[in-house]
């Protein structure tokens, strides 16, 4: 929807409300015209139902308004001496319509000047307890601090599966919802339904608010992830089905080249503006690895214990079969572990599992057959940057044709030699925002860029800060808590540093001070 969408819809609101509630506003000592001014209606509409006029904030906040409405809809009955359960329920079920009949046709209604605003019956406390909870979570859920889980070994070393991450949306600069109508603080479904968690097409431009950090060369980094299509985490793709950005599935990489790099991989290895990239001392490069056996497995019991045996080198994720060579490989290990590995007693070979230099891997993006890139050979690329310009040929076109048509919604036609964006023919476009190359540190084991391409600004989400707990799903009993983990730092280097004890400590005062507090109260 467009600006000027919006601004008809939000006329057609007003209209409606002003229509719906003169009345009242008469009732209550204040001019009918009161109800029909933008901003100004809703200002003088809180305080004739006794609300801080500063609430009229979370009235324009996505989301948060879908809650604070009905909130304002129950509030002026209730400011109307219309209390009962089947008032709230009439004005929930009748999307704030039964304010028309209040200020039509209820002629018994009168207004309760300086009311109490505590609820007076339990149905009306325990809707008003559960609404203005939801209220506060969903502000921090969207505008500070979201929980993420880490759903694959992508980071392996650095986050593992079953990291519960809190991830801050304010580092980077948080983003204004754009889905206006969707149910709080879950992804595109909803839990046990399956059903879409969000009315779509109903959207708000992009905007974000300011943050205080740039993203920075090897910043991990949770986004949407671009290409999505998927109708929901449940089913398979549908490559036609449209998601918004904010309901594009959560992923999380490590950020190798920002706006303006150029970036080349060999032999694995990335390497930014001509410099090998040196990642953190806490992530570890994994590779697969082919490995040959000194004898071959006779049942799936020798298979099991091969497995088992692994892990005592360091190898978590298993081994596969290479669909092109049929060889054995172990799925990811760093070089320390497949050094390891050589002293295996059922491994006799052990080398390391990449692609040649100009062999072409058609998943592989920009998936042209111009390109001959493969997960370990790619490059130079040039990662796009705001206001810089690169030229249009059908050579460089495959590269960015993405970012043209679907990131910046022009319309790109290519008529033999020529380029035409919005009907105009060109050889040069102009990039209207950052782009960036996200990249798994586990590099044959990992879903990234190389398959996709580059993520556009407006769908990063939030830097990872803190891991307040980790599981091991495969583990069973206790051994499922990864203690040492609990409340460590995401960045950093060396060893992370456990706070759970801290938090346990800080956690003891504030019941006991609370405790203390309470027993004097009663002494009072």
């Amino acid at each position: 929807m467009t600006l000027i969408d919006w601004a008809i819809i939000f006329i057609i609101v007003q209209v409606i409300h002003g229509l719906g509630t003169w009345k009242l506003y008469v009732k209550a000592n204040k001019r009918a015209i009161d109800a029909f001014i933008p901003i100004y209606n809703a200002i003088v509409l809180l305080k004739i139902i006794n609300r801080p006029w500063w609430w009229v904030f979370l009235l324009f906040i996505p989301v948060i308004n879908v809650i604070m409405i009905p909130v304002i809809w129950v509030q002026t009955a209730w400011s109307f001496g219309r209390f009962t359960e089947k008032d709230t329920v009439l004005q929930l079920l009748t999307l704030g319509f039964y304010t028309y009949y209040l200020n039509y046709l209820d002629k018994d209604i009168r207004y309760i000047e300086n009311r109490d605003t505590k609820p007076k019956t339990k149905f009306g406390e325990w809707v008003n307890s559960i609404l203005f909870a939801i209220v506060a979570a969903t502000l921090v859920h969207t505008y500070v601090m979201q929980p993420f889980t880490i759903p694959t070994s992508s980071l392996e070393k650095s986050l593992l599966v079953g990291d519960f991450l809190f991830v801050s949306k304010f580092h980077y600069g948080a983003r204004v919802p754009n889905t206006v109508i969707a149910a709080p603080m879950v992804h595109d479904t909803l839990p046990g339904i399956k059903l879409k968690s969000y009315i779509p097409k109903i959207e708000l431009p992009y905007m974000r608010i300011p943050g205080f950090q740039k993203i920075k060369n090897n910043d991990i980094v949770v986004f949407n992830w671009p290409v999505d299509t998927v109708y929901h985490m449940y089913k398979a793709a549908d490559k036609n089905y449209y998601k918004p950005i904010d309901k594009k599935t959560n992923y999380v990489k490590r950020c190798t080249a920002i706006a303006g790099d150029t970036l080349e991989i060999k032999n694995g290895f990335v390497y930014v503006n001509g410099k090998k990239n040196i990642l953190p001392d806490r992530a570890k490069i994994q590779f697969s690895y082919f490995i040959e056996l000194k004898k071959k497995f006779t049942s799936e019991n020798d298979v099991t214990n091969f497995m088992e045996s692994l892990k005592k080198y360091g190898v978590k994720d298993g081994i596969s079969r290479d669909q092109k060579t049929g060889d054995l490989f172990v799925i990811a290990a760093t070089t320390e572990e497949a050094n390891n590995l050589k002293n295996h007693p059922l491994i006799s070979k052990i080398w390391v599992r990449k692609e040649e230099n100009g062999y072409r891997d058609s998943g592989i993006f920009p998936r042209n057959k111009d390109f001959n890139w493969n997960n370990d050979f790619m490059g130079p690329l040039y990662i796009p940057k705001e206001g810089v310009t690169v030229n249009l040929n059908k050579k460089s076109l495959p590269l960015y044709k993405r970012l043209i048509s679907v990131y910046e919604n022009h319309e790109l036609k290519v008529n033999g030699n020529k380029i035409f964006v919005d009907g105009k023919e060109t050889n040069t476009y102009t990039f209207e925002q950052n782009y960036y190359w996200m990249m798994g540190d586990n590099r044959h084991n990992s879903l990234d860029s190389r398959a996709w391409g580059f993520v556009p600004y407006d769908h990063v989400v939030g830097k990872p800060v803190f891991i307040w707990m980790s599981l091991d799903f495969n583990a069973k009993g206790f051994d499922k808590l990864r203690l040492e983990r609990f409340f460590t730092t995401v960045g950093g280097s060396g060893k992370p540093k456990s706070y759970l004890m801290y938090f346990l400590i800080a956690l003891a005062g504030y019941y006991g001070f609370k405790e203390i507090k309470k027993r004097k109260n009663k002494e009072e």
